[in-house]
C-alpha cells in the first residue's frame, strides 16, 4: 500500500503534466519542489521517492521515463532523468 507521501508525489507528476503542453517533459526536482515548496532543501530529501514515484507511473502505463529525450528502463536509469505523458 502505497504512502500519503506517495500518493501525493504521484499526483504532483500527474498535475504537473497535465499543466503542460503534451511534448513537454518535467524534471523530478520540479515534483519534490511543488510537494516541499519553500526556500529551504527539504525538497532534495524527496529527490529518491519522487523517482520512485515516476517508476510506479511508468509501470502503471501513465508515464514515460527519458533520458537526453528517449525513453528509458526506470529501474537501471542512472543519473538525470526527465518524466513525460506516455506517447
Amino acid at each position: 500500500m502505497a504512502s500519503d507521501e506517495d500518493e501525493r508525489l504521484e499526483r504532483a507528476i500527474l498535475d504537473l503534466l497535465g499543466r503542460r503542453r503534451p511534448d513537454v517533459s518535467i524534471c523530478p526536482s520540479e515534483v519534490a519542489r511543488s510537494v516541499h515548496p519553500g526556500t529551504d532543501d527539504g525538497w532534495r530529501r524527496l529527490m529518491e521517492p519522487t523517482r520512485a514515484a515516476a517508476q510506479r507511473l511508468s509501470q502503471a502505463g501513465l508515464v514515460e521515463i527519458t533520458q537526453a529525450g528517449e525513453p528509458v528502463d526506470p529501474t537501471t536509469a542512472r543519473g538525470p532523468i526527465r518524466i513525460r505523458r506516455t506517447r
